[in-house]
């Protein structure tokens, strides 16, 4: 059954397993101590600190291995904010962030009890301190310039990831972390999805990463401070990892770490160019073989193995489901999806349609076979999911309404279904008319535009709808 979510978690790389089963018996023994066993498992340690430390990109004492990738992210952006208290208390993210760096943004910005946001995006707290969201493009890109506009005298740190989970866009971390530094302000990277296919360029101040996205083993995160960052520990005071990440290391999964990073890095830049035909090629096909799919992301700049499209009139977690059945393995940042009834934050602030979401990302070694089982497989998925939703057939319509707007009412019905009801009228809708969408699904307010948008409509705005909810109105151009 092909695994197509290495995203999420890359399957375990055979280097690692073979290292890991090694340090099993050499690595156990708590490496402060001075005997035997003790010694050996520091040299197990250092020599793993220094292998992952020259391909990172930093000094062996500038870098501590913790207990996950999100763990590094909370404590690098605390410890920072927490040192340069007296520079300020603004902090600097674009809108696309892991949900890890978010979480601690908003708990930075609540600090202080009730928030109100700016019009510049900016959310004020008063303990704690304000939170500037960096806008994206259509792409998920920010723009050239956007980390030094959104700078401030009192912005004590920014972070900027080096390539997007959802949909695999490259960030100009290196102009970004030029700009910061002419600023005096550190930049926090989270390399969780590039690093495995090469170092983080530019003078970034701290860089966070988790092994498990490479195919090293769950569980072992990296932490990076370059000397010169300030940096203070937010946590009680600990003897571990230089005070910074506190608990006994596992030195095992940090062996296969180090052994896992080693082995993918060697094989990147070969694994890269077949797996990016093999993107290319779905990047290609989906829109030729299924009707209304938008593919996201930057069609560029972007990692090797991931795609993201989305499909009108399509649940995500049905989707999921029908390819699961097909023998796929796929991901979505839909707020179709069992696990959340908002929509993803990565696609809501690229302005992109949500719905019936897939993200496609390849395993090293995945086979033109297996993609091509995948883009037969793909159509009749989305066909029967539309099928079952009652989606229209494009073109299809019914008897001509009465004069006058024509008013959807979807409250109470849950993604895709507005936009699937806006679509069974809208070609019954004369030139120059419009549709009232009725609905209280958070997803409809970011649908409905980029339903618009794809079909070369007017999308004219939303208002508070008397029965509760929000109306969206969209005219009908052509």
């Amino acid at each position: 059954m092909p695994y197509f979510d290495a995203a999420s978690s890359a399957p375990l790389h055979p280097i690692a397993r073979q290292a890991l089963l090694a340090a099993l018996d050499e690595g156990w023994a708590d490496p402060a101590r001075l005997y035997r066993e003790g010694r050996r498992a520091r040299l197990l340690l250092d020599a793993a600190r220094e292998t992952t430390a020259e391909l990172v990109g930093c000094r062996p004492d500038e870098l501590v291995f913790t207990p996950s990738g999100t763990r590094a992210v909370h404590d690098g952006i605390a410890g920072a904010l927490k040192a340069r208290r007296r520079a300020g208390r603004h902090l600097v993210v674009s809108s696309v962030e892991h949900s890890a760096v978010l979480h601690s943004a908003e708990a930075h910005g609540a600090a202080g009890g009730d928030r109100a946001a700016g019009s510049d995006g900016a959310v004020a707290g008063d303990a704690g301190g304000d939170v500037t969201y960096v806008p994206v493009d259509r792409g998920g890109r920010v723009a050239p310039g956007a980390y030094a506009a959104a700078l401030r005298a009192d912005t004590a740190l920014a972070c900027l990831q080096s390539a997007n989970h959802e949909v695999g866009t490259e960030q100009p971390v290196a102009e970004a972390a030029e700009e910061c530094r002419a600023a005096g302000v550190p930049l926090l990277v989270d390399a969780a999805q590039s690093l495995g296919w090469g170092p983080v360029a530019g003078p970034w101040s701290l860089l966070a990463a988790s092994a498990h996205k490479w195919g090293g083993p769950p569980g072992v995160g990296l932490l990076a401070v370059r000397k010169g960052t300030r940096f203070a520990p937010a946590g009680p005071a600990d003897e571990r990892e230089a005070g910074r990440a506190p608990g006994f290391e596992n030195i095992p999964a940090i062996v296969a770490t180090a052994a896992s990073l080693r082995a993918v890095r060697a094989e990147a830049a070969a694994e890269g160019a077949r797996l990016r035909a093999l993107v290319d090629r779905i990047r290609a096909r989906v829109p030729e073989t299924v009707p209304d799919v938008e593919v996201v992301g930057d069609p560029e700049r972007r990692l090797p193995h991931l795609v993201t499209f989305s499909c009108l009139y399509v649940d995500g977690e049905a989707l999921l489901h029908a390819l699961d059945r097909a023998g796929f393995s796929v991901s979505s940042g839909s707020s179709c999806t069992s696990s959340t009834l908002t929509p993803s934050h990565v696609l809501g602030a690229m302005g992109v349609l949500s719905e019936g979401n897939v993200r496609v990302s390849l395993p090293p070694g995945t086979s033109a076979d297996e993609v091509e089982g995948f883009l037969r497989a793909l159509p009749d998925a989305v066909a029967g999911v539309r099928a079952e939703l009652g989606a229209p057939a494009r073109g299809a319509a019914e008897e001509a309404p009465a004069a006058g707007e024509t008013v959807v009412d979807a409250l109470g019905r849950r993604c895709p279904v507005p936009v699937i009801e806006l679509a069974k009228v809208f070609d019954r809708v004369p030139v120059g008319g419009t549709v009232l969408v009725l609905s209280d699904d958070e997803a409809a307010r970011l649908d409905i535009p980029a339903w618009c948008e794809m079909r070369g409509q007017e999308y004219v705005g939303e208002e508070p709808a008397a029965g509760g909810g929000t109306g969206y109105r969209v005219r009908r151009t052509s």
